[in-house]
């Protein structure tokens, strides 16, 4: 019995060192790439849009020429010391891309921090956006966030109220996150507008928080068993549809519904199922599903959708507003597809770290550019990070694998 006493103590001790020797790394690394992120230079934008915000609180644009969006996603900061380097390589390749696009707006859905304790070496998530915030700032281009399920995991040391809040700090002022309306679930629930100079509404850009897992309990953060959109959120979004409509309405008695377009990290069920349709018909289109670009890149060519049905999609059918949707997630998904009239646009990741080996690979990394026109249309414009139009002077990109370089629809598995 002494000497199990003896080893338990033993034991305890070793533990302790140890996590006092990472804390201790963990700060002096995150001290370093906070420097990193905030060492960028200002992008050059000529003539950059200034944001206002109007009497509902909500930011918005006006120009009457194309307005710029970055869609970037999966950025993955792990912000511990077990992946300090391929951090550094994530700032440099989402400040390579901002530099040569100098977007209106970035706007990134979800997964900007990854504190995944056996690959990033730390539970802190808050040190992730910490970083990310400055590189943002650093770059001097106007962004927001959604959230994803790693932004706030059950066992992270920061909860999403608190990581929410983090971003609304004064002292980012190229940030435009807002929490959203109390009463609605999630956290990131909010709209910028892009007007024209006569204030109608050309394009509304929607934050959704997609949520994260069916609950907080940890085992679901491990299945993978990922939330819905909930009804108060398609409530909500359904109300800003009409007030946005209804303002169009008082400058111009016959404005057309207003154009929008939608932004959250997990996809909707309605994805796998356009997906599936396209599968089984010989990956020809059919009457609802129209393939444009990209692949589907998860194993089996899966879509890792929420688990069960919610009512956004058809709601977006009802209202004939929403012409987009842009998520995440999927790291090997970047498909664009029309289905039933409306765009599923999937983003390039990011992401260094959470997949084995995605480090060394390269098919899967970039950014979606989205042209929102005056007249209330839009494109998408998909760029592979190891294009030629990333090869900048002041930019270094290591040498990858471009693991999906010949397949057009699916992986072999």
């Amino acid at each position: 019995m002494a000497k199990f006493k003896k080893f338990l103590i033993g034991f305890l001790i070793v533990v302790v060192a140890i996590a006092a020797v990472t804390a201790v790394v963990n700060t002096i690394l995150t001290h370093t790439l906070l420097k990193v992120g905030s060492s960028y230079n200002k992008v050059e934008i000529e003539n950059q849009l200034i944001p206002q915000m109007d009497e509902n609180g909500y930011w918005y644009f006006t120009t009457d020429d194309d307005f710029k969006v970055m869609h970037l996603t999966d950025i993955h900061i792990g912000s511990g010391w077990m992946c300090h380097g391929r951090d550094k390589k994530t700032l440099n390749t989402v400040a390579a891309m901002i530099t040569k696009e100098k977007p209106d707006l970035v706007i990134a859905t979800g997964d900007i921090a990854y504190p995944v304790p056996f690959q990033a070496g730390t539970f802190n998530n808050y040190t992730s956006a910490k970083v990310f915030a400055n590189l943002m700032e650093s770059l001097g281009v106007y962004w927001t966030v959604t959230f994803g399920n790693h932004d706030a995991e059950p066992y992270s040391y920061f909860d999403r109220e608190a990581v929410a809040g983090f971003y609304t700090d004064e002292n980012y002022k190229y940030c435009l996150f807002q929490e959203g309306p109390e009463g609605v679930d999630g956290n990131c629930n909010h709209i910028i507008e892009v007007k024209n100079s006569k204030g109608i509404i050309t394009q509304g850009l929607i934050m959704i928080d997609s949520l994260s897992y069916v609950d907080d309990r940890m085992i679901t953060s491990w299945k993978g068993t990922y939330d819905n959109i909930h009804d108060n959120q398609v409530e909500w979004y359904e109300a800003e549809i009409k007030r946005m409509n209804a303002e169009n309405k008082k400058i111009d008695k016959n404005a057309d519904t207003v154009k929008t377009q939608a932004f959250f990290h997990i996809p909707l069920v309605e994805l796998k199922d356009a997906w599936n349709e396209f599968v089984e018909n010989d990956f020809k289109d059919t009457e609802d599903f129209k393939y444009i670009n990209g692949i589907i890149g998860e194993g089996g060519r899966r879509v890792f959708c929420g688990f069960g049905e919610d009512g956004l999609f058809e709601k977006m059918l009802q209202l004939d507003s929403t012409k987009a949707m842009h998520t995440g997630h999927d790291h090997y998904n970047n498909l664009t597809a029309e289905y039933k009239g409306i765009t599923f646009s999937c983003g390039y990741s990011i992401d260094y770290i959470a997949y084995i080996g995605i480090g060394k690979e390269g098919s899967q990394r970039g950014c979606n550019m989205i042209t929102c026109k005056p007249d209330s249309t839009f494109t998408i414009d998909k760029y592979n990070y190891y294009s030629d139009r990333y090869d900048l002077p002041d930019f270094e990109r290591e040498e990858v694998t471009m693991q999906f370089e010949d397949v057009k629809y699916q992986v072999e598995e």
